[in-house]
């Protein structure tokens, strides 16, 4: 299915959703602020993502304009960096809202949450705003979960 083209007036809600949209982008933007990049093939061992719908969020994300692809040709072979622009940075607060929100939402209406939310939200901002949902359900990022621990980036 082609991508919208935005040559006609367009709801603010409907040109959010066109950019974010998709079940990995705003975990893939969470991934490169907490690391300050990502790099596709650590990104597939550490997400339970597809390597076409990897590739396809990522081309989306930098179509966008929210992320960019910077390529060492250094290198051999080239490594590929994918890093947040400016515009991809300043969504980051808006998605820790929302982040907290379902947090709270889900706790409020016993769906279960995955025990993986909580060990790749470390920061204490997360930690202040969930801590009486983090000690109800026993989720520490500190603590392994059903996963275990994320891989360290470089």
């Amino acid at each position: 299915m082609a991508r919208k083209t935005f040559d006609e007036p367009t709801n603010p809600y409907h040109y959010t959703l066109h950019c974010l949209g998709g079940k990995w982008k705003m975990t893939i933007l969470h991934e490169i602020h907490t690391y300050g990049k990502i790099h596709f093939n650590e990104t597939l061992k550490v997400l339970p993502i597809s390597e076409k719908v990897l590739s396809q969020q990522l081309k989306e994300l930098i179509d966008d304009g929210l992320i960019r692809r910077v390529v060492h040709e250094e290198q051999y072979p080239p490594a590929i960096d994918y890093v947040l622009t400016v515009e991809g940075a300043q969504l980051i607060p808006a998605l820790d809202i929302l982040y907290i929100w379902s947090i709270r939402q889900m706790d409020a209406r016993q769906v279960p949450i995955d025990a993986d939310a909580f060990v790749v939200h470390k920061a204490e901002k997360y930690v202040d705003a969930l801590r009486d949902i983090m000690d109800a359900n026993r989720f520490w990022p500190d603590v392994d979960q059903q996963r275990g621990q994320k891989p360290k980036r470089t």
